[in-house]
């Protein structure tokens, strides 16, 4: 039988002790009991055999050994609204909760960038038009959940295989700001024959703006000066997506 026992990294042990919310302290032999009766519902059942406040109370004992983090996974469910959003939270906001100091985020960053990285394989070099619905997921999985504007450009090659796949701007929570020659040049750059633009609305909704549109027809006319093609431009809603191609808008 092994002797080595999950601990969280040393240089964080003190301060996840220390951050821990105000009167959350429990004896050890009931956040023992719990943490292995949450931990065994899991593994029998996966995500689907407990409620979002204990999965994230299963990435919580990480962070905060020998405490009770329900409080915490309640307080931040509360604050986000979700899983998803808790785990999307900026920095910044996470911290403004009691409890939440850099062992947390760096647990939460972690589950964050592994979602990313699990749905952007699944794009990645595959025949794009054909891959849609992964491509929807991909986008929903990365910028759905955003507190402000994220303009991507996804970049296909002539057999519409995605090549590349680019940040091109950030902006506020109603604002991106969008250059179409720089996407056009970038275009060349990678050899791409196509691009699909991607932005966000973090107020939820899906329905284009009127610079949303005028963008849009100004990054198809550059594209079609130099023989490039503008396949989709969608915008990311909280749980919905709207395609400028499918509305007409293109």
């Amino acid at each position: 039988m092994s002797v080595f026992k999950e601990q969280p990294l040393p240089f964080l042990m003190d301060e996840a002790l220390a951050a821990a919310p105000v009167g959350s302290k429990q004896p050890s032999s009931y956040n023992s009991d719990h943490r292995q009766r949450l931990r065994a519902r899991f593994m029998a059942g996966g995500a689907a055999a407990m409620p979002e406040y204990e999965l994230l109370e299963l990435v919580l004992f990480r962070a905060i050994p020998r405490h009770d983090v329900k409080p915490l996974a309640r307080a931040l469910m509360d604050r986000f609204g979700d899983f998803n959003r808790v785990i999307m939270a900026s920095e910044a906001r996470l911290r403004d909760i009691d409890g939440v100091g850099d062992a947390v985020i760096i647990e939460l960053k972690i589950i964050e960038a592994a979602a990313h990285r699990m749905a952007r394989s699944k794009v990645m070099q595959t025949q794009i038009l054909s891959s849609w619905d992964a491509l929807l997921d991909y986008c929903h999985t990365t910028m759905a959940h955003r507190e402000t504007e994220q303009f991507r450009v996804l970049y296909l090659d002539r057999k519409n295989v995605l090549i590349g796949d680019e940040e091109q701007a950030r902006g506020t929570v109603d604002h991106v700001p969008v250059y179409p020659r720089e996407v056009a040049k970038r275009a060349l750059e990678l050899n791409a024959s196509a691009v699909i633009l991607v932005h966000n609305h973090p107020s939820g909704a899906s329905t284009p703006s009127h610079s949303d549109i005028d963008m849009t027809k100004r990054v198809n006319a550059a594209c079609d000066a130099l023989g490039l093609t503008l396949h989709d431009h969608l915008i990311i809603g909280k749980s919905q997506e709207l395609s400028f191609r499918s509305e007409g808008y293109l």
